[in-house]
């Protein structure tokens, strides 16, 4: 390694150490110090160029180098890049380093391409508006993704003050935790400074991603964990409690209790992209269930021998939430399909298997009508 990155890497473990940098990145990163390029964080990107921490502070760098075709490939917040060295001008970011986790999630577009909001996250807050009435099926969509990221879920009740008594809440929080096994679920108040004590401790250990719906308290959430208002926050619309759309760009700020938050958009749309593992995990009653079925390829629909229907039946499975995972895994299974052609392949076997098997059914009942 040469002597101008000896001094770099040194001066990087000290200063981008709050930012996440460890022994693993830099050594990610030594092929590209030998070209004496910097390490940075990505803290924001817009408009073709992007913010970058450095060991020297924060840059601007162009990103020309890393918008590729493929939106999965496009630089965003979190990444970990090369830069170029202090000097050079225009400066750009070469590369990014090898992702370990990102939260991915479908765009609107019709060409079923996925959008990474966010790298390299060790937990994935999902903030949920107490203000407004639950909507359980979301935050297993946000879950799902979360789990598939590769980070651990959290869930926030934002709002908290506004819920009249403690016996209510805990109803808040016992309806959330049925529908999120496995995750932490916290009733916060950001204004009255309740539960960020316990929200703090758990995201000092690494880089956070705050997601979820406009209007759901994330810049005012934000603002109490970095203890100053640095996010704008506008008020929700008391006609219908919906959001305006405060924060524009995804931001990753150092919070002042140690670990990196990463603050986004408001999300209207939560499309599933390639998540089956991560809505397994949420639904992970249902798969235990589904383990003791009579066949190994229950669709748990009117299969004889069904533990996922008796469960159902003998109310210890909500049917809410039966309904739920199916509609995630073949919304799932409908976006794999689109840009896989053998899964393609496979669907349009198993439509026409089921088609002639009802067509078969229908046939037997009216031989049986006719005779």
């Amino acid at each position: 390694m040469n002597l101008s990155f000896s001094s770099a890497s040194s001066a990087s473990s000290h200063s981008l150490a709050r930012y996440g940098w460890d022994e693993g990145w830099e050594a990610e990163f030594a092929p590209y110090a030998e070209q004496d390029l910097l390490p940075g964080r990505v803290v924001r990107v817009d408009r073709g160029q992007c913010d970058v921490v450095t060991p020297g502070g924060t840059v601007r760098a162009d990103t020309e180098f890393v918008v590729p075709r493929d939106p999965m490939k496009v630089v965003c917040t979190g990444d970990w890049v090369a830069v170029d060295p202090e000097g050079s001008d225009p400066r750009y970011v070469r590369t990014y380093l090898p992702r370990r986790t990102a939260f991915v999630r479908s765009t609107s577009s019709k060409r079923s391409e996925g959008q990474i909001l966010a790298a390299n996250v060790d937990h994935a807050v999902v903030a949920v508006s107490l203000a407004a009435e639950l909507d359980l099926g979301r935050i297993e969509r946000f879950l799902a993704l979360a789990w598939e990221s590769g980070a651990q879920p959290v869930v926030v009740l934002t709002k908290a003050d506004v819920v009249p008594d403690e016996t209510t809440l805990s109803y808040f929080v016992q309806d959330v935790e049925t529908t999120a096994p496995g995750v932490p679920v916290l009733p916060v108040s950001a204004r009255q400074g309740e539960g960020l004590d316990v929200l703090t401790a758990i995201l000092s250990g690494g880089t956070s991603v705050l997601l979820g719906q406009s209007g759901a308290g994330k810049s005012t959430l934000a603002n109490a964990l970095l203890g100053e208002d640095v996010m704008h926050v506008r008020a929700t619309r008391e006609v219908d409690e919906k959001g305006r759309h405060t924060t524009t760009t995804r931001n990753l700020l150092a919070l002042p209790g140690g670990g990196v938050l990463i603050d986004t958009p408001g999300l209207r749309g939560v499309g599933l992209w390639d998540a089956e593992s991560g809505v397994g995990q949420v639904f992970s009653e249902i798969e235990e269930l589904a383990e003791r079925c009579r066949f190994h390829d229950c669709a748990h629909a009117a299969e004889p021998g069904c533990a996922v229907l008796a469960a159902v039946e003998a109310g210890e499975l909500p049917e809410r939430r039966l309904e739920s995972y199916r509609k995630l895994l073949r919304e799932n299974q409908w976006i794999v399909a689109k840009t896989d052609a053998r899964v393609r392949a496979e669907l349009r076997r198993d439509w026409k298997r089921k088609g002639a098997q009802g067509r078969a059914a229908m046939e037997a009942k009216r031989g049986r009508w006719s005779s």
